[in-house]
């Protein structure tokens, strides 16, 4: 089925659920196909094919709201599927929240190419796909004979959807995205430390050789062998770009107009105030070609337009979607992140390394938790000790906790170095004078 028929259903799927007795419809068809493989010891130890096919429908019956799914798109059993859908929607109880978007808030229709489609995608075979696994697995394991395990690994996705509103929006989607990398873990004494890279991209040309991919995994495993707690105390602690996400998501959830309406963040009325220092500069922009998170329209069919939610450690924006946006009067204006960017700085991770006494290079997070009502964390770390700019050993079993009213004002540099394989395109942070726990 294309794009074309697709479209053609969701609005016969509309039509028909309007006949029955639903006020508004919004129906949405989709079709993904994804592949996965994993190589040990170069042979084969996992191959994961799926495709999906389905239809999803919202109904929208005097004020009560229900959504439905279902993988059976023959016209026939759709009449049945439906028929009951709006009927089963009428015994729920009326929300006056429960409406479509106003059209005004959809996208006009005069879509700019966001390149997110590989023409070439199902030239691929699987010969071509186990190979790269392969060769990951390979060059990974010849980094070093302290490498006791090492997993290559390869996946891709091609998906395709459309989307129909009973009040006008049509939208299409096409897109697909590559993804390789490995896992490697070493020999430590009794210990076993591990390492992993990823990296993808929308197009399968563009994305990261095998060759990168294996050593920058391998390496991360062996930087971490001889870790060790140290001594609790402030430290200053630079963040790697791809870890720095982690922090970021200190913000996502209570910036939500969901976590506003049922007082849920702590940074409810903190509108054009300062929640960070003023070197945290947060732009959310979804048309960037190739992006991610890139995108001409969301869940809800409102269009997507790019936005500064922080201003120099101000807060500017929330993230506001339709049904919550209207129990808080506010207009929406997207919901959710897509892609994330931020002011840069002048210098990246090693020439911020130089310039530190006495700190920790953060390389990942485990576990903990942040409290999105009150801003309170605790985070489990390990990195790398810093004294006099230079990298001593490696550390573990540290934890940093904190607020995070208070622990965004420490930020003291942002890096010029945006990690490149997510949407967050985090750059790594220094900052100053953190509380560290460990012996």
């Amino acid at each position: 089925m294309t794009n074309k028929e697709r479209k053609e259903l969701a609005k016969w799927a509309v039509d028909y659920a309007q006949k029955q007795g639903a006020t508004e419809v919004a129906a949405s068809i989709s079709n993904s196909r994804s592949v996965e493989i994993e190589v040990r010891e170069q042979k084969v130890d996992k191959i994961k094919e799926s495709t999906q096919n389905g239809l999803y429908l919202q109904i929208y019956r005097d004020n009560k709201y229900s959504g439905h799914s279902t993988n059976n798109l023959k016209k026939k059993e759709l009449e049945k599927f439906i028929t009951e859908a709006v009927e089963s929607t009428k015994y729920l109880t009326a929300d006056e929240f429960r409406t479509l978007p106003d059209p005004s808030l959809y996208p006009s229709g005069d879509y700019s190419d966001l390149q997110l489609k590989d023409e070439t995608y199902l030239k691929i075979d699987p010969e071509k796909r186990l190979e790269i696994a392969m060769e990951i697995e390979r060059l990974a394991r010849k980094q070093s004979d302290k490498i006791i395990s090492a997993t290559g690994g390869y996946s891709d996705d091609y998906s395709e959807s459309v989307r129909v509103h009973s009040n006008g929006f049509i939208g299409e989607r096409v897109s697909t995205s590559f993804w390789a990398g490995a896992e490697v873990t070493v020999k430590d004494g009794d210990a076993r430390p591990e390492g992993y890279h990823w990296g993808g991209a929308r197009h399968f040309a563009e994305m990261p050789t095998p060759e990168e991919l294996s050593t920058k995994a391998a390496n991360y495993a062996l930087q971490r062998i001889g870790q060790t707690k140290i001594k609790s105390g402030k430290y200053d602690m630079l963040v790697e770009n791809r870890t720095v996400a982690r922090l970021l998501y200190m913000f996502v959830g209570p910036m939500s107009a969901r976590a506003l309406q049922q007082k849920s963040s702590y940074l409810e009325g903190m509108l054009d105030q300062s929640i960070a220092s003023p070197l945290l500069t947060v732009i959310d922009d979804p048309t960037i070609p190739k992006g991610f998170g890139s995108r001409h329209y969301n869940n809800e069919g409102l269009a997507a337009k790019k936005r500064v939610m922080i201003e120099k450690g101000v807060l500017k924006q929330y993230y506001v979607d339709h049904y919550y946006g209207k129990k808080l009067g506010m207009t929406p204006n997207g919901g959710y992140p897509s892609n994330v960017l931020f002011e840069l700085g002048k210098r990246d991770k090693e020439a911020m390394t130089q310039d530190i006494k006495n700190g920790i290079l953060v390389t990942s997070f485990n576990g903990g938790n942040s409290n999105g009502t009150t801003g309170d964390f605790s985070f489990g770390v390990s990195g790398f000790l810093i004294e006099n700019g230079k990298i001593v050993k490696p550390v573990n079993e540290m934890n940093i906790s904190g607020n995070a009213k208070e622990f965004w004002q420490q930020l003291a540099e942002v890096g010029n170095d945006p990690y490149a394989y997510s949407s967050m395109k985090c750059p790594s942070m220094l900052f100053k004078e953190i509380d560290f726990s460990g012996i």
